[in-house]
């Protein structure tokens, strides 16, 4: 009941509702004025005949042939008094049985379920709303998006621009809000100048519209958009865009920054205030076969390794870890750290590295582009020529047939990255490069976080999801300083030295142990001790700085913070 007067207030704030009540009033009097005339008739025509029936049972009369449920108690006995029933009967055939149906269902009824419907679909926020994200879209990067902000407990909100699509997204049991993208009001509506960013993942043209209208009802909101041409990232950043993501090149230089090479050094993934975090890959390097304990790297180098990727789990590093062949090592210091240990890894000689890449879209392209800059030769694999932009470098055809496979020299190559949009392809692409080639390295690109297992599962080696890297960087541009989220789920984050960890040791703390975060560095007084030794003391007040993934982060605020307060 509390929300009939919201609908009631819904049907009739539109001009066309209100005319289309009147015009279904209107008939009902029509209507009321014939059954009135009729009954007086009825009367007159009885009394001819020497009749006499009271004005109810005329009522009755006049609604019984106009419904056309027949009668047989009251009959006229006078052709003039069956013409007049014919009259009556016609005159209900066409007002009962067609014109009001037709008029409640089109004017009332279908305008009265579609004010239900916005009822369910606001399309204003309640006052002293703020904090919140606006997303103009779900799609696989808002979904893993809206993970992350249900596990921050970050408010959000989905705008649609119909209420279709708005139905659709509240049947999911998702926070959605009606508005047309390029509507002023709109954003005035969902509060925008409180909110904390607007996030818009659409065509560029949708996103750039969007961009503009937000900007304009709101100077001061961050506004981050995808873009997937360099003119579109211009017109967006023209158009307000605080952060313009370009999906394709991000996913580019991190497909060519996994492949083995000669090249054994760390290559820089993220920053937080002058903490450097760095991906090695250490297939062919003396590491292999060694735990993280013997493998001298904070003693040589001075760097932390603060966790591993195996197979695509990242997994935290203790000293007791083992380094395989193909295991990444995630490693956390100084500038100055990171490069003696690059310097430390330019003794290993590595075989040279020849990459297929499957697939010549923007990915594709942009994935040649980074190896280039590395030095790395490739060769590509497309099935549609006027996708090829350097001929020399391709293969025209199917990359699932062998000749085509043959002729790209895959079986000389070290690794095969395929950068199809088609995860059902890339999957079955995986299957037959692993059986083909056992022992090739396989990085594959998804776009669909849910297929990151099946690939794996397949025989990728990697995998790097579209949706999570979008997301991620997104989320960044949210926590802004705070907090570091890297590509693939690794949380970089700071907090104040808890209470019931003050005057301990890191060893002593349990927070590895505990929680599988791993404490890289402390901050008391401006002065920044990177990869403190175990028997550091938390100080009070000191600023810790701490990685591990999602759960780790969630567990060592549950254990040390929240338990605190």
């Amino acid at each position: 009941m509390k929300a009939f007067p919201a609908v009631v207030a819904s049907f009739l704030e539109t001009r066309t509702s209100r005319t289309n009540l009147l015009a279904l009033v209107k008939l009902l009097a029509v209507l009321f004025a014939l059954v009135t005339i009729y009954s007086i008739g009825f009367h007159y025509l009885m009394a001819l005949e020497g009749q006499e029936h009271t004005w109810m049972t005329g009522l009755y009369w006049t609604l019984t042939v106009m419904s056309t449920l027949g009668f047989g108690d009251i009959t006229f006995h006078t052709d003039l008094g069956r013409g007049f029933s014919l009259i009556v009967l016609g005159t209900g055939v066409v007002f009962l049985l067609v014109l009001l149906p037709f008029t409640f269902i089109e004017f009332f009824y279908a305008p009265w379920m579609r004010a239900q419907a916005q009822g369910r679909a606001p399309r204003e926020l309640p006052m002293g709303t703020k904090g919140h994200i606006l997303l103009t879209q779900l799609g696989p990067i808002t979904k893993y998006l809206i993970k992350l902000l249900t596990k921050h407990r970050h408010p959000y909100y989905i705008m649609a621009p119909t209420l279709v699509e708005a139905m659709e997204l509240h049947d999911q049991n998702l926070p959605v809000v009606v508005g047309e993208f390029n509507d002023p009001e709109t954003y005035r509506r969902l509060r925008v100048n409180d909110a904390a960013m607007v996030v818009t993942t659409r065509s560029d043209v949708v996103n750039t519209n969007v961009t503009f209208t937000a900007r304009e009802t709101a100077p001061d909101i961050p506004i981050v958009a995808t873009s997937m041409t360099e003119s579109s990232r211009d017109a967006l950043e023209l158009a307000g865009a605080t952060r313009v993501l370009r999906l394709e090149l991000m996913m580019g230089q991190a497909l060519s920054r996994r492949v083995i090479d000669r090249d054994a050094s760390a290559h820089l993934i993220g920053e937080l205030d002058g903490l450097h975090i760095a991906e090695a890959s250490v297939g062919g390097t003396s590491l292999v076969g060694k735990n993280i304990a013997t493998s001298g790297l904070r003693d040589d180098a001075g760097v932390s390794v603060v966790g591993l990727w195996e197979r695509g789990n990242f997994l935290p590093a203790g000293p007791e870890t083992e380094i395989g062949g193909h295991t990444v090592l995630v490693l956390a210091g100084t500038p100055e750290q990171i490069e003696r240990y690059n310097q430390k890894m330019a003794q290993t000689e590595r075989g040279e590295s020849r990459v297929v890449i499957v697939g010549s879209g923007r990915v594709g392209r942009a994935t040649a582009e980074a190896l280039d800059e590395r030095k790395i030769e490739w060769k590509m694999v497309e099935k549609i020529e006027a996708r090829v932009t350097d001929p020399e470098k391709a293969i025209i055809g199917d990359a699932s047939e062998l000749d085509v496979i043959v002729a790209s020299g895959m079986r000389e190559s070290s690794t095969v990255i395929i950068t199809t949009h088609d995860d059902d392809l890339n999957i079955f692409l995986t299957i037959l490069y692993r059986r083909l080639r056992p022992n090739i390295q396989i990085i594959c690109r998804c776009t669909n976080e849910l297929n990151v297992s099946t690939l794996h599962r397949a025989g990728a080696d990697l995998v790097l999801s579209y949706a999570s890297m979008a997301a991620n960087s997104i989320f960044n541009e949210l926590r802004s300083s705070d907090a570091l989220l890297l590509a693939e789920g690794v949380n970089v984050f700071t907090v104040i030295v808890p209470p019931s960890l003050e005057d301990l040791t890191i060893a002593k703390s349990g927070v590895r142990s505990e929680t599988g975060c791993t404490v890289i560095a402390l901050e008391i007084d401006g002065r920044r001790n990177v990869n403190p030794p175990p028997e550091t003391i938390l100080e009070g007040k000191a600023t810790m700085v701490l990685v591990g993934n999602l759960d780790a982060e969630e567990k060592f605020m549950n254990e040390f913070v929240r338990t605190s307060h």
